[in-house]
């Protein structure tokens, strides 16, 4: 068996092991509280890691193949540089003074449009947090944009019951994975492709933009009205908060935010700012609130896994590539990003030197719009659960509900790339 093919084994391991989360949390609970078997189960019931064990123990049966010279020579090969980035925003974006404004900004969009439409003032900010704040993550990376989001609606669902908890983080998920597909730098799956394609921000705002805000706004607007009695009955209202900050701590804030987005390529320079972040907090500890470094580490580490994994599938996806049509390629992405991360898809698409233009458009809107059906469908959808995690029943997430509920925005988002993109 070829080491390829042994890659791809693991990673089918992976993937049944990520549907099957509830089940280790479950055995979690069958151990004494703190005792070594009941980390060991949580551990493996954390989705985030999934893909991080397995990979090792890809890794550790290769080195006893082959030897570790090889398997040394193959992570030095890879690029780490998106998970670095994404575990840097996120702690960056999670400070109270960029959530303050986030927040400010979508509250604002709130009273106005409460003034104008007469409708429960609740439904109104879901509609804005789902609807605006993806677009959001367009400027500020979806990564940034996920993490606030989730903090915000962390705040609003302390007694939504489970069929409304999976509508919500469905509908964020697929918002945040076409809602970051305005620009070229703040998805990771036109990020990581966008040099090879030669991309810019006109090129993917003129030929995604379109279908991206179409499909979010009528998303959003939909889930609303479907769901407005649950929402008015469980929601809780989000409220302004009000905190002393200095106008200095908050530009400093976003100045680093900026430079680390515009950075995002050069790890050495996105981790020198990040370096210089983390005493700004220091400094300023009393305008902050914990930073979360186990769930910006539990998200690098997933993002890691997957491409350890990634670029050991050409064997099986080159293939697909090249021979289906433009149509069949949206359809086949959006699929794959199911049970593929979408920024290793399109990755992988980038290898092949034969793909039209139009087919490159067609397999980035498949893989951007698939990104919501599972968790590892995209990378920033791990950092949200983190974070809303412990509002779900065993704090553990249900990948077969998720899909279900993914299936209709997803459904939406599709008809708008079919009629609107360019392929």
């Amino acid at each position: 068996m070829s080491i390829e093919i042994l890659s791809t084994v693991f990673l089918a391991f992976a993937l049944v092991h990520s549907f099957l989360t509830p089940v280790f949390a479950k055995l979690s609970k069958k151990f004494p509280a703190d005792s070594i078997g009941e980390s060991f189960f949580h551990l493996l019931a954390e989705v985030e890691v999934v893909f991080g064990f397995w990979a090792g123990i890809f890794l550790t049966v290769w080195a006893v193949i082959e030897g570790p010279s090889k398997v040394i020579d193959y992570q030095q090969s890879l690029n780490m540089t998106e998970p670095l980035f994404v575990f840097c925003i996120m702690i960056l974006a999670s400070t109270r003074p960029i959530v303050t404004i986030a927040r400010t900004f979508l509250l604002s969009i709130v009273h106005v449009l409460s003034r104008i439409i007469p409708v429960d003032e609740k439904i109104i900010q879901i509609f804005v947090l789902l609807s605006f704040g993806p677009l959001l993550g367009s400027l500020i990376t979806e990564p940034a944009a996920i993490t606030i989001l989730a903090l915000l609606l962390y705040r609003m669902l302390d007694k939504a019951d489970e069929k409304l908890l999976y509508g919500i983080l469905a509908l964020l998920f697929v918002n945040i994975s076409i809602g970051g597909g305005l620009t070229h730098f703040a998805a990771p799956p036109i990020l990581i492709v966008a040099q090879k394609f030669g991309w810019g921000l006109k090129e993917v705002f003129v030929n995604l933009g379109e279908a991206v805000i179409c499909a979010v706004f009528v998303n959003a607007l939909l889930f609303c009205l479907v769901f407005k009695n649950k929402i008015s009955e469980q929601i809780s209202k989000l409220e302004a908060e009000h905190y002393p900050m200095p106008w200095w701590v908050i530009i400093l804030h976003v100045l680093l935010m900026v430079c680390v987005v515009m950075s995002s390529h050069y790890q050495n320079v996105f981790m020198s700012l990040f370096m210089a972040f983390i005493g700004l907090t220091t400094v300023t500890k009393k305008y902050q609130d914990g930073l979360k470094f186990k769930e910006a580490f539990l998200v690098g580490f997933f993002l890691a896994g997957l491409i350890i994994f990634g670029s050991m599938q050409k064997w099986w996806l080159t293939p697909i590539l090249q021979v289906i049509t433009d149509k069949a390629l949206f359809f086949a992405a959006t699929g794959l990003t199911a049970v593929t991360d979408n920024a290793a898809l399109t990755y992988l698409g980038s290898q092949v030197e034969s793909l039209s233009n139009s087919s490159k458009w067609a397999l980035v809107s498949g893989a951007i719009t698939g990104g919501g059906l599972t968790i590892l469908a995209n990378a920033p959808n791990p950092a949200g659960f983190s974070i809303l995690a412990s509002r779900f029943p065993n704090s553990s997430l249900n990948a077969v509900k998720l899909l279900l509920a993914a299936i209709v925005p997803t459904a939406i988002a599709s008809l708008f790339f079919m009629l609107l993109g360019n392929f």
